[in-house]
């Protein structure tokens, strides 16, 4: 474990708890004195133990005011619950890679926490009135941390690298010639060229209006010209925090870059925790170990109705879609009015209310009510058991027909699960619930081997298209994400136009038309869109909670002075004030230049017509 990184008591935290007179100090000792050679993971068990005895005795230990910021000079965050598959962008397939890589790597773009995209490595850029041309002009005088100079040279290469040996490249492939290369039927991709160290052109196979937000995503971060050996775990890059230790399943610790192009970060060291038990984050963070917790849905209300605990509370609109695919190509659920009968029976606003804390929005399509193209007049399905009824029976639905639910071994969806097919039972649709994890679930789906499947799904970019294209349009059936085998020409036709058309206006409308289409046609049953809630301790300054899951990279967060979690509006994190998140039109300029690009579920950005790959839609966990 490295340590002398001028980080004052790095990594020693713990809850100095006095039982005897019923108190719970919240202020960093020295519990990891007393056991020097215990790992970030031991102590956690450790002190969650010791904090279980106080919890016991006192109503609870949560930080208290900016007064009490712990003897660090580390912040800590605690929203990741599995190890990183890789540090490296190229293999950045899950959330935790992402948001690590964000910390490390620049791309030529980047998102806000907002969702806005700004400059990143490039300075500025124009795109050429077709659509087709997008000039960068990139930042000179920056460097890798190693010392390595960054030019044109970076990017191209970069991109070469993704498309060779990349895991999921499918942001770079609508650049003209990325196919043809990724395939090996060219020596280099004729659409990217560097004019001169500070410059590089890309040309596009064809306009995609959301091409500028695909540059902010991890996969098209900038790596040296030369990888250095084991890069996956020590990983170079030009960006605000130096990758510094990783110890697997347990933390991964940064440090400042101090020559940072935009400003070296306020605080000096950078600490992502895994923690894999939400009750333990939850600990840590009443015990002030930790710096940002993800609030589990089942904590949400104790957190509410806590004065203390509420004031820390942070949120943000979730750009997740909780829904079921209804396959309409298979018996009975090819009849638009049984999907409806479907939709009608369950009480979706119950069921968000008691299941998830009421963290959201009901669904009235599949486009979040955050971003441009919803229809916010647009009324979700009605909980109408006798409307159910009368389309069933209109229907002539078979008595005693059986429909599989397909759903994974997440303890959230399991009960999701469990109260979909209670409500479906009592309007007379018998379902056997299916039990699988994740990977068995994705492949029967994908095979249309499932009736129904309950599934969530994650933006990669803040663009109505990152829902539209991908659920629903045709080219999308089976692998690409469209579970719901639905196909519609006038819906495709609709999203097609869309995707190239460069006129925002023009594009919205596009959006919210094909949007109403499906949603008359019921191809899934339209649960709602998660918000996601995070309590902060009132000693950290700075932080915004990110709509995307890379837009937090901590520059301006420090420990200490006052803090500004508790004036956040709507940080009761119930959903019912939605504020639009990026913007999707193009710009010529640098600072909205078509704003609008998480991780690992997103569709392919090529051609329309192109076939659709693998996807791996939900299988990362939660932003926590």
């Amino acid at each position: 474990m490295t340590h002398g990184l001028g980080l004052g008591k790095f990594s020693r935290f713990d809850t100095r708890v006095n039982i005897a007179h019923g108190t719970a100090g919240c202020a960093p000792g020295d519990l990891f004195n007393l056991f020097p050679d215990r790992s970030v993971a031991d102590m956690t068990r450790l002190t969650t133990i010791v904090l279980a005895a106080a919890l016991a005795i006192i109503p609870s230990c949560r930080g208290g005011d900016s007064n009490d910021a712990p003897d660090r000079r580390t912040l800590i965050d605690s929203r990741d619950t599995d190890d990183p598959r890789s540090l490296d962008p190229a293999h950045s397939t899950d959330v935790p890679t992402g948001r690590a890589v964000a910390y490390v790597f620049d791309g030529l773009v980047r998102f806000t926490s907002d969702a806005r995209v700004e400059p990143a490595l490039a300075e500025r850029w124009e795109v050429s009135p077709n659509g087709l041309t997008y000039t960068f002009h990139l930042r000179r005088g920056v460097t890798f941390h190693d010392g390595t100079p960054f030019t044109s040279r970076s990017v191209s290469r970069s991109f070469e690298r993704v498309l060779s040996e990349g895991e999921r490249p499918w942001p770079l492939l609508p650049i003209k010639g990325a196919r043809a290369f990724q395939a090996d039927e060219a020596r280099t991709i004729s659409g990217l060229s560097t004019p001169n160290d500070s410059t590089i052109v890309i040309t596009l196979a064809e306009p995609l209006a959301v091409f500028i937000t695909l540059l902010a995503m991890p996969v098209a971060s900038i790596v040296p010209d030369s990888i250095p050996e084991k890069f996956g775990e020590r990983p170079v890059g030009t960006g605000p925090w130096r990758f510094v230790e990783w110890s697997h399943d347990d933390y991964l610790r940064f440090a400042r870059n101090t020559t940072y192009f935009d400003a070296a970060p306020k605080a000096e060291s950078l600490m992502a925790r895994i923690i894999p038990e939400a009750s333990t984050a939850v600990a840590e963070f009443e015990s002030g170990t930790v710096d940002v917790l993800f609030v589990p849905e089942g904590e949400t209300q104790r957190w509410r109705d806590d004065a203390a605990r509420s004031r820390l509370l942070r949120s943000a609109p979730g750009l997740r879609l909780f829904y079921v695919g209804i396959n309409t190509r298979r018996g009975v659920l090819s009849d638009v009015r049984i999907r409806r009968a479907i939709n009608h029976a369950v009480d979706v606003g119950a069921t968000l209310e008691e299941l998830m804390g009421g963290r959201g929005h009901r669904a009235s399509g599949v486009i979040p009510p955050s971003l441009p193209g919803a229809d916010t007049t647009r009324a979700p399905y009605a909980y109408d058991p006798a409307k159910a009824a009368a389309l069933l029976k209109e229907a002539s639905y078979p008595e005693g027909t059986e429909l599989e639910l397909w759903h994974s071994q997440d303890a959230t969806v399991s009960r999701l699960a469990q109260t979909i097919q209670g409500y479906l039972a009592a309007a007379g649709i018998r379902v056997k619930l299916v039990q699988r994890d994740g990977p068995s679930v994705r492949e029967a789906a994908r095979n249309g081997q499932t009736d129904l499947v309950l599934k969530d799904w994650w933006a990669d970019y803040p663009d109505a298209e990152n829902f539209l294209y991908p659920l629903l349009h045709s080219t999308n059936v089976g692998a690409g994400g469209n579970v719901s085998f639905y196909a519609n020409a006038e819906y495709d036709r609709q999203i097609t136009r869309a995707r190239r058309e460069l006129d925002e206006a023009t594009r919205v409308r596009l959006y919210r038309q094909a949007d109403s289409i499906a949603f008359t046609e019921a191809p899934m049953l339209y649960l709602f869109f998660s918000t996601d809630l995070f309590a902060v301790q009132p000693w950290v300054h700075g932080f915004e909670v990110p709509v995307m899951f890379n837009g937090q990279r901590w520059t301006n967060v420090t420990i200490g002075g006052e803090s500004d979690a508790a004036r956040a509006p709507g940080a009761s994190g119930r959903g019912d004030t939605p504020s639009r998140a990026g913007a999707s039109g193009r710009s010529d300029t640098a600072s909205r230049a078509g704003a609008s690009g998480r991780g690992d579920t997103a569709p392919r950005a090529g051609a329309p017509t192109s076939p659709a790959p693998a996807r791996p839609d939900s299988s990362r966990p939660p932003p926590r």
